[in-house]
């Protein structure tokens, strides 16, 4: 049951509130919206409520909000974009069969009726700042799902740390060689003054090949102990990006410590959390353009729902925990400039601002079939990447 649960919690919610930022802002600026859909491809399951379909799809890899544009079926999968999918339009007759076809209303408008939708309610009939707020609205609505979910956590569980104590200290490591033993709890490097063990890791790894002084309590009594990190090759846990340490060989005891937080303490360690999560995934990109990470590193949607389900059996808050690392990812994954994402219709709606006029259907076909490839090959690459690691495991 787990298996099938953790993903669908995870994948749902995030993607429910991306479509609802976009469907939201839609309604609020008046742009008929005849379809919310969780899931790409033929309709599953949908119920009529008002003008709007809300609807299951066959592939639970995403979602769209189908709007009213002055464009034809090319654009109709596209957020921001086209009445309905092709296979659930109706025709200029009456309704399409099909698999699951929309029911039929001869009163209603398009693609549920012959009515025409009203020009005045196309996207493209909307302001400049209009479509930008519809565009980015589900960007944004993920930023603040993130934030909500990390700043709970911290309200609820409180500031989760490990001790500065260390546990085993590794034989022929600076460490051992400076006299450090297990037990011995670090109260300060080079006099300024720690609680974590994660501010030790921060300074040893910033001060490879430099002597540290570390004020030491052993058995209740302070110590002054000397060591010089040695420089390590690394990989950064939440980029795989190769990187040099400083590092002294010596390991924490498992002993969680937790501080509790207030509404708005907890409230600005999510805020600077999801800033945190924001930066590792801009440091994944730019890796990817520079070389610095291999796309075989990249997962899609098996390697997600096998993260979700680990993340469920370690707990509820390490699965929420993912649930906002995954909402801030589709942040900025969509705000990428590529066609059929969000980022790629924002800059076509400022290039048409600053044209002043709407580029041609031609151009927005070619803008839409780039988009179609790229998004493609993409999934076609985590896909392998996911059967490979499937193999191996």
């Amino acid at each position: 049951m787990l298996t099938w649960l953790a993903p669908l919690l995870v994948f749902g919610l995030v993607v429910f509130v991306h479509e609802l930022g976009h469907f939201l802002a839609a309604k609020l600026v008046g742009v008929y919206a005849p379809v919310f859909s969780i899931g790409w491809g033929s309709r599953v399951w949908g119920r009529k409520v008002g003008e709007t379909e809300y609807r299951l799809s066959w592939f639970p890899i995403g979602g769209y909000v189908a709007m009213a544009s002055r464009e034809d079926e090319m654009m109709s999968a596209l957020e921001g974009g086209g009445n309905a999918p092709t296979d659930t339009a109706p025709d200029a007759t009456g309704p399409r069969k099909g698999f699951r076809p929309i029911p039929w209303d001869p009163n209603a408008m398009a693609p549920f009726g012959p009515r025409r939708v009203p020009p005045d309610r196309w996207i493209e009939s909307k302001s400049v700042p209009a479509r930008l707020l519809v565009m980015s609205a589900g960007v944004l609505m993920n930023v603040v799902l993130a934030i909500v979910v990390a700043s709970g956590i911290f309200a609820i569980y409180g500031k989760s740390y490990l001790p500065p104590v260390i546990a085993r200290v590794l034989p022929d490591k600076p460490a051992a060689r400076a006299g450090l033993q297990a037990g011995d709890s670090v109260v300060a490097v080079d006099g300024a003054p720690l609680r974590t063990w994660s501010e030790l890791l921060d300074r040893v790894g910033a001060s490879a090949g430099r002597e540290l002084v570390l004020d030491v309590r052993r058995a209740g009594l302070p110590l002054e102990i000397r060591v010089t990190p040695e420089a390590t090759a690394s990989q950064d846990p939440a980029t795989g990006i190769a990187t040099t340490l400083g590092k002294i060989g010596a390991a924490p005891v498992d002993r969680v410590r937790r501080e509790p937080m207030g509404l708005a303490a907890s409230l600005a360690a999510g805020t600077a959390t999801t800033w945190t999560m924001a930066g590792s995934v801009g440091k994944v990109l730019r890796g990817l353009f520079t070389g610095g990470v291999s796309v075989k590193q990249l997962g899609g949607p098996i390697a997600i729902a096998r993260t979700s389900v680990q993340a469920a059996k370690s707990g509820v808050e390490t699965l929420f925990g993912l649930i906002a690392f995954l909402s801030i990812n589709i942040a900025i994954l969509n705000l990428l400039p590529i066609p059929l994402l969000d980022g790629g219709q924002i800059l076509m709606a400022i290039g048409e601002g600053v044209r002043g006029k709407p580029f041609s259907e031609r151009a927005r076909e070619r803008f839409a079939k780039v988009g179609i490839a790229m998004v493609g090959l993409l999934f076609v690459l985590v896909m392998l990447n996911d059967v490979t690691a499937l193999f191996r495991g």
